[in-house]
C-alpha cells in the first residue's frame, strides 16, 4: 500500500456515520406512518432505507455508526441491523424528538469522547444513493474541507424544477479545495415558478441535507449560535445511562432542548459552510412520485408491486401489500392499498399526502400513525378484527424471547397456539402449550408467553373486557427494562 494509500484508509477510519432515524416519512403514507417509519421498509430492494443506509458506511471503509433514533424504534433498528451483520454500531435512544440538532450534537458529543479528532458524516437514514463510486468521490472532498474547517455540504445538481427539496447557492470556489465552494445562500423549498428558476441556475444545487464537518467544529458552532442547546444535551450525554445494547440520553435534560434542525441552528448562520457539487443519484425518497422515479418500470412506464392488474395504464405507481388490485383506463397515478388503508393521488400531486395525513390524525383516525402490524421487542402482533368488547390478534414470538411477566385489570384473554412452542406462565403455573392447544387467562390474572422453541411462535390471541387498550397492561417483570 502506497503512502497516499496508507493516508487515505487513515483519514476514513477518522470519519464517523451519525445517521438519523427520527423521521416519520409520511409523505410515504400509507406505508410509511409514524409506528413504523420509511427508514425500515424495503422500498427499493431486498435491504431496508436503514440497512442500506449503514452498510453504505461499512463498503466506504468508514468507522462503525453512531444511529441516533427514538425509543419506540429501538429494537426494530437493533433486529435490523443483526439482520446484515452489523454488530458494532452505537444507538443512542432520543427520549424526545427535538429535531435534528439536538440529535446530532449528542452524537458530536459521544464521539468527541473517543476520539477528539474525528469527522462526522451526517446523514438520513431514508435517502437512495445510486452510485457509491461517486459518493466517495464527493465525500473525500468533504472529508478535505472538514479537515479545513469548514462544514461541508454536498449540492445535488438537480435534474428537474422540484418543489419538494431545498436549495444552495454557491458563493467562490474555495482556494484551498477544488471543486469545493463556500455557501452563498441556503434556500427553502420553492413553489414550482421559484423552482423553475432555480434549476435554470447552475450556481444552484439541491439541499442533500447530509453534512460532513469535524464533531469539534459542530459543536463549536452550536456553542456559539445555541448555547442552551449545547449545555442541555452536554448535560444529558454525560447523564446518559446504559440500557442493554443501547445508549439513553438523559430525559430531563434532554427534553429541555431546543426543537430546532441543523440547518437553521448552525448551517444557515455559520461562516464556514461550504458546498460539494455531486451528481451520486441521491433522492430523499420524500414522495410516491419520486419512488416511482428510482424503480424499474414497464414498457408502459408502470411500477406495479404485489398482485396487481394493470390495463391500459400508464406511468402509475400501483402497489398492493396484500390484496388484488386492478387498475384500468388512467394515467399519473399513485395508488397504494395496505391491509387498511388506501391511496389514490395524482403524481404530481405526491407532495400534498401529509395534508391528508395530517388531516387523519386530526380527527382521530389511528390509521394515520399505527399500522395494523405493531413491532415490539419480542417479535410483533398483527390486529386482526376489532369490536365492541372483543380483539382478536395474531401474535408472533421469535425463538428464545418471552413478553413481560404481567397482568389486565379490564380484560381477560384467550390463548390458541397455532405453530410453534409456546411456554405459559398462569399464576403460580407453569406449561408448555403445543399446536392446536390452548389457554384461557381469567381477568387479573398474573402470566407469561415464552418461546423456549427453535422456530417462531404463532398464536391467535382473543381479548374480552370492558377496557381493550395496550395502556391495560401492568408489568411486574420485563426483561426489556419497559416501564
Amino acid at each position: 500500500m502506497s503512502v497516499k494509500q496508507e493516508e487515505i484508509v487513515s483519514l476514513y477510519q477518522t470519519v464517523v456515520p451519525v445517521i438519523l432515524s427520527g423521521g416519520s416519512g409520511s409523505r410515504l403514507w400509507p406505508v410509511s406512518r409514524q409506528s413504523f417509519p420509511k427508514q425500515f421498509w424495503p422500498l427499493l430492494g431486498d435491504n431496508t432505507l436503514l440497512q442500506e443506509t449503514v452498510l453504505r458506511g461499512s463498503h466506504l471503509g468508514l468507522s462503525a455508526p453512531v444511529i441516533v433514533c427514538n425509543e419506540e424504534h429501538r429494537f426494530v433498528v437493533s433486529e435490523q441491523l443483526r439482520r446484515v451483520g452489523v454488530t458494532n454500531a452505537r444507538v443512542v435512544l432520543e427520549p424526545f424528538s427535538r429535531n435534528s440538532a439536538p440529535a446530532i450534537a449528542a452524537a458530536a458529543f459521544m464521539v468527541m469522547e473517543e476520539n477528539p479528532d474525528a469527522i462526522l458524516w451526517i446523514v438520513a437514514a431514508d435517502a437512495a444513493i445510486q452510485d457509491e463510486d461517486l459518493l466517495k468521490t464527493a465525500l473525500m472532498k468533504a472529508v478535505e474541507a472538514a479537515k479545513a474547517g469548514y462544514i461541508a455540504t454536498f449540492g445535488i445538481c438537480p435534474t428537474k424544477p422540484e418543489t419538494g427539496y431545498g436549495y444552495i447557492k454557491r458563493g467562490k470556489l474555495l482556494d484551498s479545495i477544488s471543486n469545493v465552494y463556500s455557501v452563498s445562500q441556503f434556500i427553502e423549498k420553492p413553489n414550482y415558478d421559484r423552482a423553475l428558476e432555480l434549476f435554470q441556475n447552475q450556481d444552484v444545487y439541491w439541499n442533500s441535507g447530509m453534512f460532513v464537518a469535524r464533531a469539534r467544529t459542530i459543536l463549536r458552532d452550536i456553542q456559539e449560535f445555541e448555547p442552551e442547546l449545547y449545555m442541555t444535551v452536554r448535560d444529558s450525554v454525560e447523564k446518559r445511562t446504559i440500557d442493554l445494547d443501547f445508549e439513553r440520553l438523559a430525559r430531563e435534560d434532554f427534553g429541555k432542548a431546543p426543537n430546532i434542525s441543523i440547518d437553521y441552528a448552525v448551517a444557515e448562520r455559520t461562516k464556514h459552510a461550504a458546498v460539494v457539487p455531486s451528481q451520486f443519484g441521491w433522492s430523499d425518497i420524500g414522495s410516491w412520485d419520486s419512488l416511482w422515479e428510482l424503480t424499474p418500470k414497464d414498457d408502459e412506464g408502470n411500477v406495479a408491486l404485489g398482485t396487481v392488474f394493470l390495463d391500459e395504464t400508464q406511468n402509475c405507481y400501483v402497489r398492493s401489500d396484500k390484496i388484488v388490485v386492478s387498475v384500468c383506463g388512467v394515467k399519473d397515478l399513485v395508488v397504494v392499498v395496505t391491509e387498511d388503508a388506501v391511496l389514490v393521488s395524482h403524481r404530481d400531486n405526491a407532495q400534498d399526502v401529509k395534508k391528508a395525513v395530517e388531516r387523519l390524525a386530526r380527527e382521530g383516525y389511528p390509521e394515520a400513525l399505527h399500522h395494523n402490524r405493531v413491532y415490539r421487542p419480542w417479535g410483533f402482533y398483527d390486529s386482526l378484527i376489532r369490536g365492541e368488547r372483543f380483539h382478536v390478534k395474531r401474535i408472533c414470538v421469535n425463538p428464545g424471547h418471552k413478553l413481560s411477566l404481567q397482568k389486565h385489570f379490564h380484560r381477560a384473554e384467550h390463548w390458541v397456539v397455532v405453530a410453534g412452542t409456546a411456554l405459559v406462565t398462569r399464576g403460580e403455573e407453569e406449561f408448555v402449550l403445543c399446536e392446536n392447544e390452548s389457554v384461557y387467562l381469567p381477568l387479573g390474572e398474573i402470566h407469561r408467553l415464552e418461546n423456549p422453541g427453535k422456530i417462531p411462535l404463532t398464536l391467535i390471541e382473543v381479548q374480552s373486557g370492558s377496557y381493550l387498550d395496550e395502556d391495560d397492561i401492568i408489568r411486574i417483570e420485563d426483561f426489556y427494562s419497559r416501564a
